[in-house]
């Protein structure tokens, strides 16, 4: 299978990779002139062929298209900041997963010191959603907002989005019960939090937002367990 990269756009029928990317495919994979990849524009998929390449900079010239495939269900996922090995596991199941949007959250209970820090990651961040994204051969790599504050990211999404907050309290009905009241949907919204949990005032923004709690079931899960389980469930629950 050939490997998958991106490029930020096709000129006519040439596309030219540069800067950390073209050294990787230059020195590591030893990338020479008739060899054949997959570029993505973030819109389409084409096979290209190297043309030429030098130290940081890799061009080729655009043949057939390839058949993608675009999820209809776009899914955003409201992430509080979390110990960042885990947190950046999570992005990258994440991003094989098919979330569109990533909003790191800055919850009352994320450790300060990492709220601190997260603004320093971006650069990471963002190099493990393209690296996850070509691994999965996503035609678009998610987009990754900056740090937000829970009140703030809870608002403004449709009324017909699937609003979904994780919760561990003994009241909050399964996940399986929040999905089985929906049909196919365009638009998903999962917010999972920290560590401590939500807050009262925390849970109180949610639902104000049209958030509705879903439990997992009773075992306690780690942040980045919770985001594979909860994303599978609402592919398996809302997707065509």
């Amino acid at each position: 299978m050939r490997r998958r990269f991106f490029v930020d756009q096709f000129h006519d029928d040439t596309a030219i990779i540069a800067g950390d990317t073209a050294h990787h495919l230059g020195r590591v994979l030893r990338a020479q002139p008739g060899q054949l990849y997959e570029l993505s524009d973030g819109q389409h998929v084409r096979l290209g062929r190297i043309e030429k390449v030098a130290r940081d900079r890799v061009e080729f010239v655009l043949l057939d298209d390839i058949p993608s495939h675009e999820p209809k269900l776009e899914v955003a996922l409201l992430l509080s900041v979390v110990k960042f090995e885990s947190f950046e596991w999570a992005l990258e199941k994440a991003t094989e997963l098919g979330v569109s949007t990533i909003i790191p959250l800055a919850a009352e209970r994320s450790e300060k010191a990492l709220l601190a820090a997260a603004t320093k990651r971006a650069d990471r961040w963002n190099k493990i959603l393209v690296e996850a994204s070509q691994q999965s051969r996503r035609v678009r790599v998610p987009v990754l907002q900056i740090v937000a504050q829970p009140a703030q990211a809870f608002g403004g999404y449709a009324d017909s989005a699937v609003k979904i907050v994780l919760s561990e309290r003994a009241d909050a009905p399964s996940m399986r019960q929040v999905l089985t009241a929906d049909a196919v949907r365009a638009q998903a919204i999962l917010t999972i939090g920290p560590e401590g949990g939500w807050t009262d005032a925390e849970f109180a923004g949610a639902h104000a937002g049209g958030f509705r709690e879903a439990s997992l079931g009773k075992l306690i899960l780690r942040t980045e367990t919770a985001v594979v389980a909860a994303l599978a469930s609402i592919n398996y629950a809302l997707s065509e």
